[in-house]
């Protein structure tokens, strides 16, 4: 990634001695992800690897640093809840905890302080009067992000909770905020059994979608990456009724829905969270093979090596990967639905750097983030997510092709270089002006590829540009586009899904500076509107016959505030493909 700011040689003794306990040693033997596979995966081919070859010289570094520094993340479940909907007496549902969402204009009081509204007025009697009087001693007035859990005697719940909406609710976001904010209060009051009802659900459009993002919202809430920790804390959740949203097939259809597209979430904030001496080019190109054969009836994987991109061409992506020892690893899934042919073809792409330096032109000084650029793979993450996720939706009437390039780019004497010209699999040439510019190569390939594969659209997803950050801010991806019926789908599924886009535009104008005096063109242009240059740049990868869209999501990919990934675009990738199925 541009803006945002010396491979060392092992020998063979050392090398052969580290691999070796790796491989032998029981204690060392553990999960990547989900319980996926262990540590013995590890060959020791390279014992017999020709010692002329730079691969054959550099294997056993290759295969000890898949590992360096003997981590191995542990094996832990994601969160398993049971939801259900219910329409039942709020006073009399039984459990640990009763969390009510509450916008301010819900809280009001008639002359004698007691609730207007029917659902906190029945609370509250039941109680007698003692809901009224807490929320105004704690002053809750069901401004967002406002909460208060108390114990009363008087209701089927041993708690009940005020969790405040704003002035009004109706957005995805709220509610699933609402959701985050209920898991926090079972996790802090370790509650086992908890119902979330809204005071006021009326003049909701789409009831099922709002028990959805409750829904969503409590298991992303509730869930902790503790892989890396030498401890974790386990949720004592295990089941959550969502009260006054509807009952019946509709909305329980809308629950398994959502079930299999926040599986699909956390494999993705797991994959970016994921540290690159764990998360190599192979280890990605692993997790995307376990994905296919976990879903085989749906789903196939082809994985090519570095000698299968070369016959292909590919000497843009190649170069960005030829300073690493990790090889690089191009990875396709392809998703068929059952039952039929596809009437539609559909692209995803996404960006696949599991670390970043910067190359030749690496990445210093304050703000330059050289430290987090493992989630330089994050439109990667979100592309493995989605494909984890329709594998289990199954949505028919749509092929789906799931293409990452994923590579390192490291430093080293066999590296790009600053001046460099390399060719693209579709014969264009660029001279390499910042080798910190390198996403930007590996996608041209990838795109490429993906129009090979005769698809109708593609839409990629890259942490491509620091300039979309500083347009845009910590939390809202930026859509480049030059079809306005894609944008206009993407949008749509967006407005399902809660994620924050804003389209840019592409200014043809701008790509006076990206031509080069010797090559097709350089591949980066002026400072000024660097997420716009980016864009052109990858657009001439792109044939003109196939509709495409690029999300540049390097601020959202990322939570500095919670210090995690965010497993941002799945939701909307996987909303985007189930709207193109018939």
């Amino acid at each position: 990634m541009r803006g945002l700011g010396t491979t060392g040689k092992m020998v063979s003794v050392a090398s052969f001695a580290y691999t070796f306990i790796a491989v032998t040693s029981p204690s060392y033997s553990s999960c990547f992800l989900t319980k996926l596979r262990s540590a013995p995966s590890l060959r020791l081919s390279f014992a017999v690897s020709p010692l002329c070859s730079r691969r054959g010289k550099l294997m056993a570094h290759t295969l000890a640093q898949a590992n360096l520094g003997l981590t191995y993340p542990s094996g832990i479940d994601a969160p398993k809840i049971s939801f259900a909907a219910k329409e039942i007496d709020v006073a009399e549902w039984k459990g640990d905890l009763l969390a009510v969402g509450v916008t301010e204009k819900d809280l009001a009081k008639d002359e004698n302080s007691k609730f207007q509204n029917s659902v906190l007025k029945k609370l509250d009697s039941h109680l007698g009067g003692l809901l009224a009087e807490v929320s105004s001693e704690e002053d809750f007035t069901g401004k967002s992000g406002q909460s208060t859990v108390v114990r009363l005697p008087g209701l089927g719940s041993k708690r009940v909770g005020l969790f405040g909406l704003g002035q009004s609710a109706s957005s995805t976001a709220a509610f699933r905020g609402l959701g985050e904010a209920a898991a926090a209060a079972a996790k802090a009051t370790q509650s086992s059994d908890i119902a979330i009802v809204l005071a006021s659900s009326e003049g909701l459009s789409a009831k099922s979608n709002t028990a959805s993002a409750i829904a969503s919202g409590t298991v992303l809430g509730i869930y902790e990456d503790g892989r890396y920790k030498s401890e974790s804390k386990k949720s004592a959740l295990k089941s959550v009724d969502i009260l006054g949203l509807g009952t019946g097939a509709e909305v329980e259809k809308k629950l398994k829905y959502t079930e299999d597209v926040t599986s699909g979430i956390i494999f993705g904030k797991e994959l970016v969270n994921s540290p690159a001496n764990v998360l190599t080019p192979g280890k990605l190109a692993e997790e995307a093979s376990k994905i296919a054969s976990t879903y085989s009836d749906v789903l196939s994987a082809n994985i090519l090596n570095e000698e299968q991109c070369k016959e292909l061409k590919m000497g843009s992506y190649l170069a960005v990967a030829a300073a690493s020892t990790n090889p690089p690893h191009f990875i396709h899934l392809i998703y068929k639905p059952p039952g039929g042919p596809a009437k539609v073809k559909l692209g995803l792409v996404g960006k696949g750097l599991t670390f970043d330096s910067g190359g030749y032109n690496i990445k210093t000084g304050p703000g330059c983030s050289i430290e987090q650029m493992k989630f330089d793979m994050g439109g990667s993450a979100a592309v493995l997510g989605a494909a984890k996720a329709i594998a289990q939706i199954k949505p028919p009437g749509v092929e789906v092709h799931f293409i990452v390039a994923a590579c390192e780019n490291m430093i080293s004497g066999t590296g790009m270089r600053p001046g460099d010209i390399v060719t693209a699999s579709n014969g264009k040439t660029i001279e390499v002006n910042n080798t910190d510019a390198e996403g930007r190569l590996t996608l041209a390939d990838a795109l490429v590829y993906a129009c090979n594969q005769g698809v109708d659209k593609i839409v990629d997803l890259a942490t491509l540009t620091g300039a979309c950050i500083v347009a845009l801010g910590p939390s809202i991806a930026g859509v480049f586009t030059p079809s306005d019926d894609l944008a206009k789908e993407v949008f749509a599924a967006s407005e399902i899904s809660g994620e924050k886009f804003w389209r840019l535009p592409m200014e043809e104008s701008y790509w006076e500076s990206m031509k080069s005096g010797i090559a097709d063109m350089l591949n980066t242009g002026a400072r000024q509107g660097g997420s716009i240059t980016a864009a052109l740049f990858l657009k001439q990868f792109v044939d003109e016959k196939v509709q495409w869209l690029h999300i540049d999501m390097a601020g959202p990919v990322w939570s500095d505030k919670k210090r995690t990934a965010t497993g941002f675009g799945v939701s909307t990738l996987v909303e985007w493909v189930q709207n193109n199925s018939s």
